[in-house]
């Protein structure tokens, strides 16, 4: 295993497991739940099996146990009970906290393993909008508070396209067309997270209709070309991080001046750059969503 970090601060705990770090002392002090080391300036700092086991205690509070209660257990105990809690319940916490060790540890053995659990009790999709999506959810904040490196993200990220590319695969061959309506999914220049994209292709092509897939970073002017090969196209984007605020209304009139030629093309756009847009003054041909799941809904 390659431990690239493996000591963490209590605001690191705090991010990583959504407990308070007021709380996590409390914790440390009353119970000895946890034994944190200290600097030669006195400051606290966290091993990673710490972080395992707060997150651990954390699940089993979660689900009702009372910390003076998991406090009294031997430390061995409790994985276990967190093992059978999660066999009982419904929600995804253990899950999603489980792919998040993988990640801190970038060990692909776990990840794969907790991938496996999974997809041998529901279908991918379930996987995806269940577990996936919420995981991308917290793995976004914990970048943005500084508690991983992009390094954490793209190993992460990585092995889910693996994933989504291994199950578009499998069903492409078994493809039927069922409708002459043509779907490039694109993402416009430096724009590179296209998890999001990868989903709606598999899905588009699960449903039986034509998906190109272009991928990260097209120009503009590429799509053009696509204009003279289909009448009847839908262009799908994903706007993360581009284009900025600044340029995002132009781009969109420069999109419908240059592609939406006919009536019988149009764009559909999903990305928390929306959040920039006069959705009142968009062109008819263009929409917007708020989910992968609301634009399926549309298909």
């Amino acid at each position: 295993m390659n431990n690239i970090k493996s000591t963490f601060s209590i605001k690191d705990l705090e991010n990583l497991s959504g407990v308070k770090a007021h709380t996590i002392r409390i914790w440390e002090k009353r119970y000895k739940l946890l034994q944190p080391e200290r600097t030669e300036t006195n400051i606290r700092y966290y091993s990673l099996a710490n972080l395992q086991k707060l997150l651990n205690i954390s699940y089993l509070n979660n689900n009702g146990y009372k910390i003076s209660k998991i406090a009294s257990l031997d430390s061995y105990e409790i994985p276990k009970l967190v093992k059978e809690v999660a066999e009982n319940e419904q929600t995804n916490n253990h899950v999603i906290d489980t792919f998040k060790l993988s990640m801190l540890n970038f060990d692909q053995k776990l990840f794969y393993d907790t991938y496996e659990s999974l997809i041998n009790e529901k279908s991918f999709l379930d996987v995806f909008y269940q577990d996936f999506i919420p995981l991308l959810s917290q793995i976004g904040m914990l970048w943005q508070t500084d508690t991983i490196t992009p390094a954490h993200e793209h190993f992460l990220t990585s092995l889910i396209k693996q994933k989504i590319l291994i199950q578009t695969e499998k069903i492409q061959s078994q493809n039927v067309i069922n409708s002459d309506k043509v779907f490039v999914l694109y993402l416009p220049d430096n724009e590179v997270h296209e998890l999001g994209l990868l989903l709606i292709n598999y899905q588009l092509i699960a449903t039986g209709y034509t998906s190109i897939f272009l991928g990260q970073s097209v120009p503009l002017d590429s799509l053009k070309d696509l204009l003279n090969h289909y009448d009847n196209i839908t262009f799908i984007s994903y706007f993360t991080v581009k284009p900025e605020k600044e340029q995002i209304d132009d781009y969109l009139k420069e999109f419908d001046d240059k592609i939406l030629t006919k009536k019988t093309i149009k764009l559909w756009v999903l990305g928390r750059m929306l959040n920039e847009i006069n959705l009142n003054k968009l062109p008819k041909q263009i929409s917007t969503f708020k989910s992968i799941e609301h634009l399926v809904k549309k298909i």
